[in-house]
């Protein structure tokens, strides 16, 4: 067979096929071999890489550093995902597998490069202590249908959940916002993978008898957004059926009925996301972007926790500008015309578009508009976070990664991390009532001088990693920061809970 490529002419004059009958000097033969050996070894690593069978890094890694570590998001996949789940007729079947699924080693991670925030080790054998975590968390292993299947990932005949390897990617876009469910259960999943470097704070343990917590692994905020509508003569939506289902598993686990659900952890971050459920379900610790859409009574700042949004424009690096590269003094970019306490984004809107210093303008995620947001956020002093149909929104959270300082404008707002975090420190706090008053915003913004605008942009950069989503955990990002507040909830409740036992127990022990 002829080979498509040819030698390059230096190197056929040097091969001792087309030397000439004069001999070469040894120097010179040497020195052509060894370009020859080298021309031959760079050939064949480029017909490596190239192999659609011999790639050194799976795809499914690709994909999951994209969405980790670069503004590149990925599209949902435009088949639809409820193809490949089962039917109607398995969710009807409340039944948990306690079987612990099985994992192949780690080998298909190795290759990925240190710019990555993938921190893997080289056949360590680590893995946490349980006796030193602050949680140790038991995974109800639910059917795929309430986790991975709705990302379109089918297993084997009996296989639960996804090998670490093998990773389904999170749909990107707006649905990143309320992701942490993917997050956190992948973390649990590889916190007794020994190669997986993480931090301890929460670990998985097969025994529910040994937990502090039990986790409730459906990916509730997916669903919602992906499964909510009704097709043809439906009566109910998948989203629908699926939180029902959920109902009847949890209510009749051994589990829920020793603590009456109060150390269950369910995810419920998109603010319609468990709207079916969440009545039945409100024992249990919520984990919430507000409580905005929730009576008192179900969420509560109590019991449940507030978790941030996932950012969705890209963190900035070591090149963010100071206050003199930052030309535009206030932004904001997003829906403008919102119902309930979002009417307020109208009245700024009239107060502040003729403003030289300010950009306040519509914005959606098309033609760009998540690149040129966090443009548009890097290069302001100040980006205004005002309440929308809720209280909260992502914006925030794409301030802080674009080092941009905070101006909150919503009153009813829950912020996370609170008990360890004083957001006053890098965000300004402006009530409703106050900023709609002509003057009083700008004023108050142009009155903060370089200095103290200089501070906050300091602590903005030594907090930011606590908002970062990553798989695996690094210590002190958002998946570490949410477990720790979950154990420090955990402990208020406790302690609660025994100071309601003083005086219910000795009257017991009378009786």
């Amino acid at each position: 067979m002829v080979s498509s490529w040819k030698l390059p002419n230096s190197v056929l004059r040097a091969s001792p096929i087309f030397m000439s009958e004069k001999r070469m000097e040894p120097s010179k033969l040497l020195f052509c071999l060894i370009t020859f050996s080298i021309f031959i070894l760079m050939f064949s690593f480029l017909f490596l890489l190239q192999s659609d069978n011999s790639s050194l890094i799976s795809e499914s890694v690709l994909r999951l550093v994209l969405v980790n570590n670069t503004s590149m998001f990925l599209s949902p996949n435009s088949d639809s995902i409820s193809d490949k789940l089962p039917n109607s007729s398995t969710l009807t079947s409340p039944t948990i597998s306690r079987k612990p699924s099985t994992r192949a080693p780690d080998n298909a991670w190795r290759g990925l490069n240190s710019k990555t925030r993938v921190n893997l080790g080289q056949g360590t054998n680590k893995t946490c202590d349980t006796a030193q975590a602050l949680l140790r968390v038991f995974i109800y292993d639910l059917p795929p249908e309430f986790h991975f299947g709705l990302l379109g990932w089918e297993g084997k005949a009996g296989q639960i959940w996804p090998d670490v390897n093998d990773i389904p990617p999170y749909p990107g876009g707006l649905n990143l916002q309320h992701s942490m469910e993917y997050w956190l259960t992948l973390d649990l999943l590889s916190s007794n993978t020994p190669t997986v470097i993480r931090p301890c704070s929460a670990v998985r343990v097969m025994n529910s008898s040994e937990a502090d917590i039990i986790f409730v692994p459906f990916f509730s905020s997916l669903s919602y957004n992906r499964h909510s509508k009704r097709h043809g003569k439906e009566k109910f939506s998948l989203n629908r059926m699926l939180q029902d289902k959920l109902v009847q598993v949890l209510i009749s686990q051994d589990e829920w009925k020793r603590s009456g659900g109060k150390d269950h952890l369910v995810m419920a971050h998109h603010p319609n996301s468990m709207l079916a459920a969440r009545k039945k379900l409100g024992a249990a610790m919520f984990l919430l972007a507000d409580f905005g859409r929730y009576p008192v009574e179900i969420a509560n700042i109590e019991k449940d926790i507030i978790a941030p949004y996932r950012h969705i424009v890209r963190t900035i690096g070591g090149e963010s500008a100071p206050f003199g590269k930052r030309p535009t003094l206030v932004y904001f970019q997003g829906a403008i015309y919102r119902k309930d306490g979002g009417a307020i984004r109208q009245e700024l809107y009239y107060l502040l578009k003729d403003e030289k210093d300010v950009h306040f303008s519509f914005g959606s995620v098309r033609s760009h508009g998540i690149s040129n947001a966090g443009q548009g956020m890097a290069s302001s002093k100040f980006c205004l976070n005002i309440a929308g149909d809720t209280p909260s929104s992502n914006r925030l959270f794409d301030a802080i990664v674009s080092h941009c300082v905070p101006v909150i404008i919503s009153d009813e707002i829950e912020l996370p991390f609170e008990d360890v975090l004083d957001y006053s420190e890098f965000c300004i706090f402006l009530r409703a009532s106050d900023a709609v008053k002509k003057g009083i915003l700008l004023n108050l913004l142009r009155g903060i001088k370089r200095d103290r605008w200089t501070a906050m942009w300091e602590k903005l950069k030594a907090i930011a990693p606590h908002f970062e989503y990553q798989y695996p955990s690094q210590p002190g990002d958002a998946v570490d920061m949410i477990w720790k507040a979950v154990s420090r909830k955990r402990s208020s409740i406790q302690f609660t809970a025994n100071r309601n036992n003083r005086f219910s127990r000795s009257q017991l022990t009378r009786k």
